[in-house]
């Protein structure tokens, strides 16, 4: 019997992104030229102008039923779960695609079969809000052209070696989802990488870095670590999960007994005032460091605060309740559009 599937599935998960929307959908469109293909917004009932704005193009748009249901792994499972494509790419509602990645990608695919999914270049577009600026300064592994542990920001994956691992995003996780796929791919002997072509520009949430973290704190993408720990327990690719964040975790272990000696210290000095003084120079040793090391007094001051939040959602990410991940998530289609439509939409 001869495959009806697309080429390619681009999934864009986003959740009240009407700035972006537009922009994502528009590249993704053009990205698919010369691809059979189909464009899916995943919306995770977003309460803004997203799907009505994404209403006006030639796309499939399928949105969450239940805001209890909203995470990141969600958003991700969401738009997998409608897509047909042998390949599937994953971009987000803030990120533009850029034009001649999926020819790459696609071709680094097939030319080496080990490998599951493959990303591009990642150019941070958001220059103001102090986690990004941090964020693009850092010289992380996965980030840099080779074979990675994880496909930060999306990729393209092989619909086969998804199929293998159970599911594309688990619902369960709050962030870090693209590490746990990682995670599981990799137990597998798969293999990701990363080529030296420009993938996506991504504009990241502009305005406060410090109202940025209060909302991962209520959208719980702060318990992402945590949740990635327990989702991982008992499988194969726990003690992947471990070494990967190994260092991340023994940093948030040392803030826990950085709070510790703040609570001792006051009371295992000779004199009250003596407390009073080491506990406050205890208090601002991270921060001078962090700020010494980063030479920026904001960002050093920044860093410290994150970690605090992060160290603080280890706890509740722990204890949360978990479903099947690969269970069918409640939704609706909105609107539903083929490769044909798209094709002829781009030209």
């Amino acid at each position: 019997m001869v495959s009806t599937r697309p080429d390619i599935s681009i999934v864009i998960k986003a959740l009240n992104e009407e700035r972006h929307i537009a922009g994502a959908i528009e590249s993704a469109l053009a990205a698919l030229a010369g691809f059979d293909g189909e464009v899916i917004l995943a919306d995770s009932a977003s309460t803004d102008r997203t799907i009505e704005i994404a209403a006006r193009y030639p796309i499939k748009i399928v949105r969450l039923n239940s805001i209890a249901d909203r995470s990141c792994g969600v958003g991700v499972q969401l738009g997998y779960q409608y897509s047909r494509g042998r390949f599937v790419c994953l971009i987000d509602g803030d990120m533009r695609l850029h034009r001649d990645f999926l020819a790459a990608a696609i071709r680094f695919l097939q030319d080496n079969r080990d490998y599951a999914g493959v990303g591009g270049a990642i150019i941070e577009c958001e220059a103001d809000n102090l986690e990004y600026v941090k964020r693009a300064s850092a010289r992380d592994a996965d980030r840099l052209p080779g074979t990675v542990d994880q496909l930060d920001c999306g990729g393209v994956y092989r619909r086969e070696a998804i199929e293998a691992a159970g599911y594309l995003g688990d619902r369960n996780l709050h962030s870090r989802e693209e590490l746990e796929l990682g995670v599981r791919l990799r137990a597998l002997g798969w293999k990701l990488a990363r080529i030296d072509t420009p993938g996506i520009d991504h504009y990241g949430h502009s305005g406060n870095a410090y109202a940025l973290l209060l909302r991962r704190w209520r959208t719980r993408i702060a318990f992402g670590s945590s949740e990635v720990l327990r989702a991982t327990a008992g499988r194969d690719g726990f003690w992947l999960a471990l070494r990967k964040m190994g260092r991340e975790l023994g940093l948030l272990a040392g803030v826990h007994v950085w709070w510790l000696a703040l609570i001792v210290v006051p009371f295992v000095t000779p004199t009250p005032i003596g407390g009073i003084a080491a506990a406050l120079a205890l208090g601002l040793l991270p921060f001078v460091v962090m700020s010494a090391k980063c030479r920026s007094v904001h960002l050093g001051i920044y860093s410290v605060t994150a970690w605090n939040v992060y160290a603080a959602g280890l706890w509740p990410g722990l204890a949360s309740r978990r479903v099947d991940p690969a269970a069918w998530i409640d939704s609706t289609i909105i609107r539903d559009a083929g490769s044909a439509d798209s094709r002829a939409a781009i030209g």
